[in-house]
């Protein structure tokens, strides 16, 4: 009976798988600076032509550039992997923002559920920090900045779930994410009661995922959601009334002439 040979594989192949994973499981971030040649070699104990071949490997493929005299950065354009048209066009319309609800409710779900499963140490720091810098906002209640927090602590539980597909649908349309946060928090602002409830909201998920409960996280997290898209809901039925209010007014005089 023959045997085929099996073949060792290169050790440039195998450190282009490393950096792949990193990638895809976001250790190393769109735009993020790998570390200097002479210290990733070290950390991955290997030689710097063979690390050096796996980053042209991936520099070929759009993964990774070089800068000159500046050193090796992930590419920003895996942050555009998911970009389409239908995606600018999405951010423009208002109307399809609670179709944006829906799949944030999916999505964060999910994440949230995966998040208080799977959460390491380092993840909860960052999940910590993230709420912080969203409390500080809250403090300062300037809108946009608090918007861009509460975007931030949302990508942060995703990437705490461990699941990388959850991990770049979300990232992909992140700057959408953002957009439809501002808009729905200059909305809801105008509410007194909204702010708070809002970061006591966050709050509550953030425990449930520190603590491991990842039933009560994803359902925290939907009730999060759909608290917005009711709050939104009511605020639109009361415009479409006073609009309606107003134009029987401006039509009034004329019909009893």
């Amino acid at each position: 009976m023959a045997y085929q040979r099996v073949r060792q594989p290169r050790l440039a192949d195998v450190i282009t798988e490393r950096l792949e994973a990193m990638l895809l499981e976001g250790s190393l971030k769109p735009g993020q600076r790998l570390p200097p040649e002479r210290e990733l070699a070290e950390r991955f104990g290997v030689s710097r032509p063979s690390l050096r071949e796996a980053i042209q490997k991936l520099a070929a493929r759009g993964l990774l550039s070089s800068r000159q005299g500046g050193g090796t950065f992930v590419s920003e354009e895996l942050n555009n992997r998911y970009s389409d048209p239908l995606l600018d066009m999405l951010a423009r319309h208002n109307e399809f923002h609670l179709d944006l609800l829906e799949f944030r409710d999916a999505m964060e779900g999910i994440s949230a559920y995966y998040a208080a499963l799977r959460s390491t140490s380092a993840d909860k720091a960052q999940l910590q920090e993230r709420f912080d810098a969203l409390d500080a906002c809250f403090a300062g209640q300037d809108p946009v900045a608090e918007a861009k927090a509460d975007a931030a602590f949302h990508l942060a539980i995703a990437e705490s779930a461990h699941n990388v597909l959850l991990l770049h649908t979300i990232r992909g349309i992140f700057h959408l994410l953002e957009q439809s946060i501002i808009d729905n928090l200059a909305h809801l602002f105008e509410k007194p009661d909204a702010r708070p409830r809002l970061m006591e909201q966050h709050r509550v998920l953030l425990n449930a995922i520190l603590e491991g409960r990842a039933e009560d996280a994803r359902n925290l997290a939907h009730e999060h959601l759909v608290f917005v898209e009711e709050e939104l809901l009511e605020m639109e039925r009361a415009e479409t009334r006073a609009q309606r209010a107003l134009r029987r007014a401006q039509t009034m005089p004329e019909h009893n002439q």
